[in-house]
């Protein structure tokens, strides 16, 4: 039995990329997670009792560590989900942005270049080392256009930044080292076992709590949004199909405001859990004369260097690998709602000693 190691499978996507990838693939499954304030054991308990799951606590940036792992497993694969990835965060402190982002992907790829060099040709030439990124690389979009593959790099953030860097690393341990790699560049995700810092749960849970909701400057920021399972199924397609030194942008062709995620949010938390009957909205006094969750919505200063647009141009993986989403964005949403909605002991218990819902990111 092969096996596959998956960097960051206690996170969001490779969370729901581990489960995928016990249901779809024969592999063992070796999650590497150093368990920072977003990645957590609560979002893989369901797959814990699998025989062909296993979990190493460990920093991708400890090169000891990544050999010592290489070394046990002998994975025919490796997927790097690793990442800090909140924009907000990186402009309060790039430092752990470069050093998971930047430093973690080359030892990761040190590490899996040594591993080649075990193997027999047969099983070097399956090898493939599977890097996760996303279209924040491309820096902005005006109103009209997509970030296609060939789009050059012009990252805005320090978060940005941190993984065009790991980008380019990829690129070149394929085209100087002949490490086989692919590289995924996705659009804005939403789903299950998102951490609460991102838009859509930091709505979902600022509104349920009667609590502002927190737009940045005019809301008009667009971004294309993925669903995460319709993603993980993506990748997976990638690593069994995607030539090696390949690259491929993976998006939902769902292009909304960040105002019209919240207003679509808020009618839906009307429908599921109304204002007037939310027990922590009517106890409070300070809401008394607001009519609905929409009432909640508070325009505030943006963030610094807020990329306008983006928007994925995935006609190469649909053309070359026959991928398509599966599901629409307002389904797709829904069943996140519902999700959150009958998970309220996950949302706090990742929350725990956190400052998930607090602003940041103003730079000073």
């Amino acid at each position: 039995m092969d096996s596959i190691v998956v960097t960051g499978g206690a996170g969001f996507i490779g969370s729901n990329f581990v489960r995928l990838a016990l249901e779809d693939t024969p592999d063992r499954v070796v999650v590497v997670d150093k368990l920072t304030y977003s990645g957590h054991r609560a979002s893989l308990r369901d797959v814990e009792t699998n025989p062909r799951f296993t979990f190493v606590e460990a920093d991708i940036a400890d090169r000891n560590a990544m050999r010592a792992v290489m070394a046990s497993h002998r994975p025919r694969a490796v997927l790097n989900f690793a990442a800090e990835t909140h924009v907000d965060r990186s402009i309060d402190g790039p430092d752990a942005f470069i050093r998971t982002n930047v430093n973690g992907t080359y030892e990761l790829l040190e590490a899996s270049r040594a591993h080649l060099a075990t193997l027999p040709a047969g099983e070097a030439d399956h090898f493939r080392f599977l890097h996760v990124s996303t279209d924040e690389v491309y820096g902005t979009l005006g109103e009209s256009g997509l970030f296609s593959e060939e789009t050059p790099y012009a990252p805005n953030s320090p978060y940005a930044a941190s993984k065009a860097a790991a980008d380019h690393l990829v690129r070149a341990w394929h085209e100087t080292f002949r490490v086989p790699t692919l590289l995924t560049n996705c659009s804005n995700n939403y789903g299950p076992y998102q951490f609460p810092e991102k838009l859509i749960p930091l709505m979902l849970l600022t509104a349920l709590e009667g609590k502002p909701l927190p737009i940045y400057g005019d809301g008009g920021n667009v971004r294309d949004w993925l669903h995460v399972d319709d993603h993980c199924r993506g990748i997976l397609m990638v690593l069994r199909k995607g030539a090696s030194g390949s690259k491929y942008n993976i998006g939902g062709g769902n292009e909304r405001t960040n105002l019209e995620i919240v207003d679509t949010l808020c009618a839906a938390l009307e429908k599921t859990v109304p204002f007037k009957k939310n027990t922590k909205i009517s106890e409070k006094i300070s809401l008394k004369g607001k009519r609905g969750y929409a009432d909640l919505k508070t325009f505030v200063p943006d963030r610094p260097g807020h990329d306008r647009r983006y928007a994925i141009d995935a006609s190469k993986i649909r053309r070359e690998l026959g991928w398509e989403p599966t599901y629409s964005f307002e389904e797709g949403l829904l069943r996140t709602v519902k999700w959150y909605l009958a998970n309220q002991e996950w949302c706090a218990s990742v929350q725990a000693g956190t400052n998930a819902l607090a602003r940041l990111g103003l730079a000073g």
